[in-house]
């Protein structure tokens, strides 16, 4: 069985040798050659994915005004930003709502403004304090005038997140978009047979440490994300059937791409953001190449019903995403058309982009530091009978 190291890989990197494909090339050459041949002549597969990931913002640090200030509340363009953290460090969230636009923007609007390179209001109020004795602040900044922008994503990259139907007879609006009534339509988000964790299902190569594209730059991964939940349970393929691990993500926003950081509206829900991230596989064995090499058609979710006002919506099917991705799917004894909410075509941009900067050698692989968990559930919220009289 044919083996290599991350050190052998980047040594092949370094002298621009190393063969790089994209997870979608990588099925043919498996179909063809097998996965023993195929982790001979591939070093690296690119995987990527690009779609809204709420659970996402920015820590930003402003730097000191004179007289200084403690700022105790801040704004950003009129966004409320998190400012219990130090004097002149806030987070800003991607779905936070603007006091005065509402659903037209938030969070995710002042992160890709910021990006763009646009002026950004700040606003600053503070109780006063000896050493910091303003109270309150109103100027601009931008990427370049602020001493740190730096990303930091919670929970992106789903491993596998189910589809939304409506049974109920309303249209209802929701972070899956809007779902038409009686079973109108059905909508999902994952570039499938591209995407990151499914082409990596056991995280054999992908953990904490590992450097990723993200939003344009060199990011990493910085720790399982929240709801991490790789005890899902999983066909014979190692692939989870549903909602599975998750990823936190860090990166340099000064360095990020407006292309590849996206706010986004839901009618009537609120904001989100679309986040382009890239994750290069190395093919260490045979095994991470033929699990790289997976169909969408042997991959299955469930489509659940949104209408169900509860944290346990029940499944309506499970489907392949060959049958999501075909445009409809039978449901309720007819075919019912589907949409994806996120975009193949920037995840196929983002795989050919890390695959180009991989050959030339401008993005190196870095080996985890430690394993994504193995096994964990997500717990739930329980409502405390005593604490809510």
């Amino acid at each position: 069985m044919h083996y290599k190291s991350f050190d052998e890989i980047n040594e092949k990197i370094r002298r621009k040798k190393a063969v790089v494909v994209t997870a979608e090339e990588i099925k043919g050459i498996v179909d063809e050659k097998g996965p023993e041949q195929a982790c001979r002549e591939v070093d690296v597969v690119t995987t990527a994915t690009f779609g809204p990931m709420c659970s996402s913002g920015a820590f930003l640090n402003f730097g000191h005004s004179d007289p200084p200030i403690r700022m105790s509340k801040v704004w950003l363009n009129d966004v409320p930003a998190y400012a219990g953290i130090a004097a002149v460090d806030a987070f800003i969230g991607a779905t936070e709502l603007s006091e005065t636009r509402g659903f037209e923007y938030g969070g995710a609007h002042v992160i890709e403004d910021l990006i763009a390179g646009k002026k950004v209001q700040l606003r600053a109020t503070s109780y006063g304090t000896d050493c910091y004795p303003r109270r309150e602040i109103t100027t601009y900044i931008t990427k370049d005038s602020i001493n740190q922008a730096v990303m930091f994503n919670p929970r992106n990259c789903y491993q596998n997140y189910g589809a939304a139907a409506n049974s109920s007879d309303r249209t209802i609006y929701t972070y899956m978009g809007a779902l038409l009534p009686m079973l109108g339509n059905v909508n999902y988000s994952t570039s499938g047979e591209l995407s990151p964790l499914i082409c990596d299902p056991l995280y054999r190569t992908i953990g904490i440490g590992t450097r990723i594209f993200l939003g344009g730059a060199q990011g990493y991964i910085a720790w399982e994300g929240t709801q991490c939940n790789p005890s899902q349970i999983r066909a014979e393929n190692s692939v989870p059937i549903g909602g599975a691990a998750t990823l936190s993500l860090i990166g340099n926003m000064k360095e990020m791409s407006q292309r590849y950081i996206r706010a986004a509206t839901f009618h009537k829900y609120g904001v989100s953001m679309f986040v382009g991230v890239g994750i290069p596989i190395p093919l260490i064995n045979p095994e991470v190449a033929q699990n790289a090499a997976v169909r969408n058609r042997d991959v299955y979710t469930h489509i659940f019903d949104y209408s169900v006002q509860r944290r346990s919506k029940p499944a309506l099917a499970r489907v392949s995403y060959e049958q999501l991705r075909s445009g409809s799917v039978q449901l309720g004894g007819r075919s019912v058309p589907t949409a994806p909410l996120s975009s193949l075509k920037m995840a196929r941009e983002i795989a050919d982009v890390l695959k180009g900067q991989i050959s030339s050698g401008e993005f190196l692989l870095q080996e985890p530091v430690m394993s994504l968990p193995a096994e964990a559930s997500p717990k739930s919220l329980e409502i405390d009978e005593v604490a809510d009289r």
